[in-house]
C-alpha cells in the first residue's frame, strides 16, 4: 500500500482529479465577477454616476478586445440603457452570477461526492483483499471486531477528504486569493491589512491543531480496542457467565470508557481553544476596515462604493480561509488515520494474488501423492508441534492419526489442510508445494473438517452449499435486475478497483458434488445423503416441523400439506390408530386441547412489542363474561388450586414436577396458596379483579387427560364450544390478523408445519403417540414425494451467528456434512466429531468412509481420531508422541506389536 494517502488518492483518481479541477478554475470567472458588480450597481445607477442628466443613458455589455499575438479584435458597442433599465440590467446579472456560482458548486460538490464513495469503495475492498490474503499466523494474531471496525469505520473518513484531496484547496484558494486580490485592487493599505490578518491565521491555527490531531489518534485506537473488546465479550458470553467474570468485565470496559472520555474532553477543550482564537482573528479584521476603511473614506481617499465592496468581498474571505485550514487539519487527521490502517494490513507475508485467481474449473495439476517432507511446525509461542514429519498419502487410502502425548497428529491434518503453515520442511500434491499451488486446486482438491470450523450467519443450505461457491457460473445476478442497472454497477466497480461478480448469482460448482451423475438433483441428493451420513436428518427434519410457512410464500407446497393431513388421518384409521390424534372440529371439544386452546380455536400469531396479549388478555375475560364462563372457570379454578396446592406446597423450584404443568412455577403455587387460606377466613373481603382472573387463568391451561382433577363437565364444554361464534363475532379489528381459525381444507400460517400436519392434537394417554406418528408421517411424506420439499424448509432455518443457534453436536456433524458435499482427492478430518457418545462416533465414521468409497475418484481419507478403538476401520494407522511419528502400520500390525498403539487402545 503506498505510505502517503494523498498519492494513493491521486494515481488512483488523477484523471477526475484534473477534470474538477478545470470546472474549479472555469467557476473562478464567475465567481471574481461576483465581487465588482456590487460597486458598479452602487457607484452606477444607485448614486448616478455617470447618469448626470435625467436622460442620461450608457452602454451595459460593451466591450473592445484585441486577442494578444494575434491581432484578433473584437468589438461590441453594446445597449444604450438609462439608469433604472441599466439598475435592473446589472441586478439581473447578479442574479445570474449567483445561479452560475451556485450551478458550479452544485456540480462539484456532487462529483466530489461521488468521487469519494468511489475511492472509499476502493480501499474497502483492497483492505478485505488483503486479509483474505493474510497467512495463517497472522489472521491468529488480529481481533476480528478490531479489523472489521477498521474496515467500516476507520476508513470512513478517507471518503470524504477524497473529493476534497485535491478540489478543496484549489477551490478554496482561489476564492480566497480572489477577494484577497479584489481587496488589493480597492485599496493597497486595506488588502495589506487583510493579507497580514490571513498570514497570521495560516501560520498560528495549523500549529495549534496538531495537538487536535494526536489527541484524535488515540481516540481511535482506543475507541477501536473497546469495539475488540465488546467482540470479545460477545464471543466469550458462556465463558464469562460461567466463571461468574461479568463484574470484572464492566470494570474493565468502565476504565476503557473512562480513558475515552479523558481523551474525547481535553479534544473539546483544545478544539474550542483553537476556534475561539480563529474566530477572533476573523472577527478583528472588519474592526480594522470599519476603522481605517471609514478614516479613508472621510478624507475623501476612498469612496463609499469601494469600501462597501471591499467589506463585501472580505465576507467571502473568512469562510474559504477557515475551510482551507480545516482541510489541513483533516489532511493531517486522515494521514494519520491511514498511516494506522496501513501498519495493521501490512503483515511481513502476503499470500500472492495469483493463488486466488477466480477460476472456475480446476487448473491442471498432478493430484497424488499428498506428503510431507521433514515437516516442522511451530505454535504462536514458537513450540514446535511436529518434528521433522515425513509421510506420504496415495490416492484411495485410508489413514488414522491418533496422539500418544502431544497434538502433532492435529497439526499434520491442519498442515495438510492449509491451515498452518509449516516453519520448516514442505507439504506437496504431486511435486508441487501446496503453498504454491494456486487455492482453485488445494480448496477443491484437499477438503478440510473440524470441530472449530466456522459457520457464517445464514440459513443451514447457505453453510453447507458453501464449499462449493468457486467461481460464478452467470454474470448476471438474476433476471429481474434491469440490464442497463447491471451495466452501470459494472462501470462503477470497474472504476472502483472491484471485481464484478455477483453474489446472488449461481455460485454453485454442480461439477464438484459428492454425488455427481450429471443429473439436476445432484447437489440435493448430495445434502441429503451427507445428512444422513452424519445422522443429522432427524435434526433438519424437526426444524422443518417447528417452521413456519405462509401459504403465500410456497402455494404448491401449503396445498400438498393440507392433503397429507387427510392422508395422514385415513392412514392412521386404516392402522386402527386413529385415538392416538384427537382431530380439530369446531362443533366438538377437543379433550386433548387447553381450555384456552378450544375457546380460541385457532392459531395465533406470536405478538410484537406494540400489541395487546391476545391469549391472556382483556378480550378473552370479556368473552368468558359474555357467555357466563367467567364464575364456572373461576370455581374451577378454585379446585384446582386446591389440589396444586396440596401436590407441590413445599417442593423446591427446580422439582421435575414443575415441568409437567405449563404456565406453573413456585411463585404461582406461593400465590395460589396464600389466596385460598385468606379465602377459608370468612372476615377478609372478596377476591379483586386481578385476583380472580389469575383463577381463570389456571382453568384456561388445564387439560382433563393430562391432569385428571375431574373438574370439566360436559355442560362446561359445551359452553365452551358455544363461546367461539361470540368470540370470532366480537373479535377486535386490531387482532384479527393475529389469530387464523382452524379450518381443516385450508392451510394455516401462524401455525408450526407439525400443526398443520396434525391438525389436532396428541392423545395424552398414549406415551408412544409421537413416535408412531412420526413414523406413519415420515412414510407419508416420501410416498407423497413431500420428503424433499419439507427437508429444504429445514434447510432453510437461519443458523445464527457463529451457528449459535444450533447445538455444538449439530455445529460438529454439520462441519463433516459440509465437507461430505464436496467431491474431493483428499478428505482431512480433525477430530471432527469430539464429545460425541462412542457408540454414535463409531456409526458416523462407518457412514463416511461408506459415503466416500462409494466415489468413483477414489479419494483418500485422513482422520485425526478422538476415539483410537476406530482405527480398525482404516487401512493405515500413524501414531504420534511428541509431535513424532512413532508408529506406522496396518491395525492388525500394530496391534500384533507391543508398544505406544496397543496402550492406546487397550
Amino acid at each position: 500500500m503506498e505510505k502517503h494517502l494523498l498519492r494513493y488518492i491521486w494515481n488512483h483518481t488523477r484523471p477526475q482529479q484534473i477534470w474538477v479541477l478545470a470546472v474549479v478554475l472555469a467557476s473562478m470567472i464567475p465567481y471574481f465577477l461576483a465581487f465588482d458588480l456590487p460597486k458598479q450597481i452602487i457607484n452606477g445607477p444607485i448614486q448616478g454616476g455617470g447618469f448626470d442628466t435625467p436622460d442620461a443613458r450608457q452602454a451595459f455589455l460593451d466591450f473592445d478586445y484585441t486577442v494578444p499575438l494575434f491581432g484578433w479584435h473584437f468589438q461590441f458597442d453594446g445597449f444604450e440603457l438609462n439608469r433604472m433599465a441599466m439598475l435592473m440590467a446589472l441586478s439581473g446579472v447578479f442574479l445570474l452570477l449567483v445561479i452560475v456560482n451556485g450551478l458550479f458548486k452544485f456540480y462539484i460538490n456532487v462529483y466530489k461526492g461521488r468521487l469519494g464513495e468511489r475511492l472509499l469503495r476502493r480501499i474497502r475492498y483492497e483492505l478485505v483483499d488483503r486479509l483474505l490474503r493474510f497467512p495463517p499466523n497472522t489472521m491468529r494474531q488480529i481481533r476480528a471486531a478490531e479489523v472489521s471496525s477498521m474496515v467500516k469505520d476507520e476508513v470512513e473518513p478517507f471518503g470524504g477528504f477524497t473529493g476534497d484531496a485535491f478540489v478543496q484547496p484549489a477551490l478554496l484558494g482561489g476564492q480566497a486569493a480572489a477577494a484577497l486580490f479584489f481587496i488589493f485592487l480597492q485599496n493597497a493599505w486595506l488588502g495589506m491589512i487583510a493579507g497580514v490578518m490571513v498570514a497570521i491565521q495560516v501560520g498560528v491555527i495549523p500549529k495549534m491543531r496538531r495537538r487536535l490531531i494526536e489527541l484524535g489518534r488515540q481516540r481511535q485506537i482506543t475507541a477501536r480496542h473497546l469495539a475488540g473488546k465488546v467482540g470479545e465479550i460477545v464471543e466469550g458470553m458462556e465463558t464469562i457467565h460461567a466463571y461468574d467474570t461479568s463484574n470484572y468485565e464492566r470494570a474493565d470496559i468502565s476504565e476503557r470508557l473512562g480513558q475515552i472520555f479523558k481523551i474525547r474532553y481535553d479534544l473539546y477543550r483544545w478544539k474550542f481553544i483553537v476556534k475561539f482564537i480563529n474566530n477572533f482573528l476573523s472577527q478583528l479584521t472588519p474592526f480594522l476596515f470599519y476603522s481605517i476603511g471609514g478614516y479613508l473614506a472621510l478624507r475623501g481617499t476612498l469612496d463609499v462604493g469601494q469600501l462597501v465592496a471591499v467589506i463585501n468581498a472580505y465576507k467571502d474571505l473568512p469562510g474559504p480561509l477557515k475551510e482551507l485550514i480545516d482541510w489541513d487539519q483533516a489532511r493531517q487527521d486522515v494521514q494519520v488515520k491511514y498511516e494506522q490502517v496501513r501498519e495493521q494490513f501490512e503483515p511481513l507475508q502476503l499470500i500472492d494474488p495469483k493463488l486466488q485467481t477466480l477460476t472456475p474449473s480446476v487448473p491442471e495439476h498432478t493430484p497424488t501423492p499428498l506428503a510431507a517432507f521433514n515437516v516442522m511446525i511451530a505454535d504462536g509461542s514458537g513450540a514446535h508441534l511436529t518434528e521433522n514429519v515425513t509421510l506420504k498419502v496415495e490416492r484411495g487410502e485410508t489413514l488414522a492419526m491418533i496422539d500418544n502425548v502431544g497434538t502433532g497428529a492435529e497439526a499434520m491434518a491442519q498442515a495438510f489442510g492449509r491451515v498452518v503453515w509449516p516453519s520448516a520442511g514442505r507439504v506437496t500434491m504431486g511435486d508441487v508445494d501446496l503453498l504454491e499451488l494456486p487455492e482453485a486446486v488445494t480448496g477443491r482438491e484437499i477438503t478440510y473438517a473440524s470441530s472449530d470450523s466456522y459457520f457464517f450467519h445464514g440459513t443451514l443450505k447457505d453453510n453447507l452449499l458453501y464449499g462449493l461457491k468457486h467461481a460464478p457460473r452467470s454474470t448476471t445476478p438474476d433476471e429481474e435486475t434491469p440490464e442497463q442497472m447491471q451495466r452501470w454497477a459494472k462501470e462503477e466497480a470497474d472504476l472502483a478497483g472491484n471485481h464484478m461478480h455477483f453474489p446472488d448469482a449461481d455460485w454453485i460448482d454442480r461439477r464438484s458434488t459428492s454425488v455427481f451423475h450429471g443429473a439436476d438433483d445432484d447437489v440435493r441428493q448430495s445434502v441429503l445423503r451427507a445428512l444422513e451420513a452424519v445422522q443429522l436428518t432427524t435434526d433438519v427434519m424437526e426444524l422443518a416441523l417447528h417452521s413456519f410457512v405462509e401459504p403465500t410464500d410456497n402455494p404448491s407446497l401449503t396445498e400438498r400439506i393440507v392433503e397429507m393431513r387427510f392422508a395422514l388421518r385415513n392412514e392412521l384409521s386404516r392402522s386402527g390408530l386413529g385415538n392416538l390424534v384427537a382431530h380439530f372440529d369446531f362443533s366438538a371439544y377437543n379433550k386433548e386441547a387447553t381450555v384456552r386452546e378450544n375457546l380460541l380455536f385457532g392459531a395465533i400469531r406470536p405478538a410484537t412489542a406494540s400489541d395487546d396479549d391476545l391469549e391472556e388478555g382483556e378480550y378473552v375475560f370479556e368473552v368468558l363474561k359474555t357467555a357466563q364462563l367467567f364464575d364456572l372457570l373461576f370455581d374451577m379454578g378454585l379446585t384446582i388450586a386446591e389440589n396444586v396446592v396440596e401436590i407441590f406446597a413445599g417442593l423446591p423450584p427446580e422439582h421435575p414436577l414443575f415441568q409437567q404443568l405449563e404456565h406453573l412455577t413456585a411463585d404461582d403455587i406461593d400465590f395460589y396458596q396464600h389466596f385460598m387460606k385468606r379465602r377459608r377466613n370468612p372476615s377478609n373481603s372478596a377476591p379483586t379483579d386481578e385476583e380472580q382472573r389469575e383463577i381463570v387463568k389456571l382453568s384456561l391451561f388445564y387439560i382433563e387427560p393430562r391432569y385428571r382433577f375431574g373438574v370439566l363437565s360436559s355442560d362446561i364444554m359445551r359452553q365452551i364450544v358455544a363461546a367461539r361464534d361470540i368470540f370470532y363475532t366480537n373479535l377486535p379489528a386490531n387482532l384479527r390478523d393475529r389469530v387464523e381459525r382452524y379450518d381443516p381444507h385450508r392451510y394455516m400460517g401462524a401455525a408450526t408445519l407439525r400443526e398443520n400436519i396434525l391438525f389436532g392434537k396428541l392423545s395424552h394417554r398414549n406415551a408412544e403417540a409421537p413416535a408412531k406418528i412420526r413414523t406413519v408421517a415420515a412414510k407419508l411424506l416420501r410416498e407423497m414425494d413431500l420428503y424433499g420439499p419439507v427437508m429444504g424448509l429445514g434447510l432453510d432455518y437461519d443458523v445464527g451467528a457463529s451457528g449459535r443457534r444450533l447445538t455444538l453436536v449439530q455445529r460438529h456433524k454439520l462441519s463433516l456434512a459440509r465437507a461430505l458435499i464436496r467431491r474431493s482427492n483428499y478428505y482431512v478430518f480433525n477430530k471432527p466429531l469430539p464429545g460425541l457418545d462412542r457408540r454414535v462416533q463409531e456409526e458416523i465414521v462407518k457412514n463416511v468412509l461408506n459415503f466416500l468409497q462409494e466415489q468413483d475418484n477414489n479419494p483418500s481419507v485422513i482422520w485425526v481420531l478422538s476415539n483410537t478403538s476406530l482405527s480398525r476401520l482404516f487401512h493405515r494407522v500413524i501414531v504420534f508422541d511428541r509431535g513424532q511419528v512413532v508408529e506406522d502400520g496396518t491395525y492388525e500390525t500394530l496391534d500384533t506389536n507391543s508398544g505406544i498403539f496397543r496402550s492406546l487402545v487397550a
